[in-house]
């Protein structure tokens, strides 16, 4: 299944639990420099987009298009792969959350730094997954899903990026897929699941699954018992990073 198709399937109620994180963004805005305008790559509903520069959105998904408030930076149907813009048409190029999804992420990076002088990426190392309870303690099968993409390592290295860990707040208000590292209820209900690409990828009966033992583990008190030192922290490094060149 395609990017496209993914979020034309599961991208309807995708606004209900993703949206800017204010914390977040201030990092990815703040890496954006003094850029004017600023392409958004895998541009989604407009989470992120800053509002004091001139935005061009591209996002191969016409359900998430659709999704885009009527104030948001004007939208086009196209793939990271190919963007259809002019070598250094954009100070900057940005993409949140959505790398991992193109069929060809290193490809998709090396198109943004075709069409932009400065690249800002904010997403989280495949490599790591399996170290996130979520996954190592319910869903062990990620780790071999993830294998399959390049690290951000491998990613920064393609076209010459640093890379900066990302803290993700304990209130993160975006519902991606570690959000609720501290928040271990909010993955039990339906809409935010929905929210999430990776429950999509590995169907309803493993789905129902984790929600079973998540659930039973919550009341019993092994979850607690399990995670106790992240229980009090208000930030946790989960293996987020800045990708900027």
């Amino acid at each position: 299944m395609t990017a496209d198709q993914l979020y034309d399937e599961i991208g309807v109620s995708y606004r209900a639990t993703r949206r800017t994180e204010p914390r977040i963004a201030a990092r990815i805005w703040a890496a954006l420099g003094n850029a004017g305008t600023v392409l958004n790559v895998g541009a989604g509903t407009g989470s992120y987009e800053p509002p004091d520069r001139e935005v061009t959105a591209v996002e191969p998904s016409a359900v998430m298009r659709a999704q885009r408030s009527a104030d948001a930076a004007p939208c086009i149907a196209a793939m990271a792969g190919s963007l259809p813009f002019a070598d250094q048409s954009f100070d900057a190029a940005m993409a949140v959350l959505s790398d991992h999804h193109w069929p060809d992420p290193i490809a998709g990076l090396r198109e943004m730094r075709r069409v932009a002088r400065r690249v800002v990426v904010f997403n989280f190392d495949a490599e790591r997954i399996g170290e996130f309870w979520l996954a190592r303690d319910y869903l062990p099968q990620l780790a071999a899903l993830a294998a399959g993409h390049p690290t951000m390592t491998q990613r920064a290295e393609a076209i010459g990026a640093q890379l900066e860990p990302v803290p993700i707040p304990w209130d993160c208000a975006d519902g991606f897929f570690h959000a609720y590292w501290r928040r271990p209820e909010q993955y039990l209900r339906t809409e935010v699941r929905r929210g999430i690409s990776i429950f999509a990828a590995i169907g309803p009966q493993a789905e129902q699954r984790l929600t079973q033992r998540l659930d039973d583990d919550l009341i019993s008190g092994r979850w607690a018992a399990r995670n106790s030192n992240i229980t009090r922290l208000a930030e946790a490094e989960l293996g987020a990073r800045l990708l900027i060149v």
